[in-house]
């Protein structure tokens, strides 16, 4: 049986899970979250643009690996998030993390931030579309 070569062009979306762990406290908030705490927590960054057909590939999951690990991981991990953001709330790590990437990853469309396991952020620019 021949192998199938898809060489044209179509749209995808390409999503990476990461992890870090780190402390914070929000200092806006009246109630346990003032005082200093911290999760592990977990995000998703989602890509979309038209598949290349010479690569078969929306983009490389190494580089977009190294951008996260070298631009948010690096600044974040086992870290004080409020070294980074005065008001780490995880609407603004969320959005932290999506306009430090977006230079540097074309396509980024989304960032979606679990704080703890069953609730999370979704941020997407200032397009104006919540989620």
């Amino acid at each position: 049986m021949p192998t199938i070569d898809y060489v044209d062009a179509r749209r995808a979306r390409l999503e990476v899970e990461f992890h870090f762990a780190a402390a914070h406290r929000l200092p806006r908030y009246e109630g346990p979250c003032f005082r200093m705490h911290g999760h592990n927590y977990t995000f998703t960054v989602a890509l979309e643009g038209e598949v290349d057909p010479a690569t078969g590939m929306v983009a490389d999951f190494g580089v977009v690996k190294g951008a996260v690990q070298e631009q948010v991981l690096a600044r974040c991990d086992h870290r004080t998030l409020n070294d980074v953001l005065e008001n780490p709330t995880a609407e603004n790590i969320a959005r932290w993390i999506f306009e430090t990437l977006e230079p540097r990853l074309p396509g980024l469309v989304e960032v979606r931030l679990f704080e703890i396991p069953d609730s999370c952020v979704v941020y997407r620019g200032g397009r104006g579309r919540a989620a």
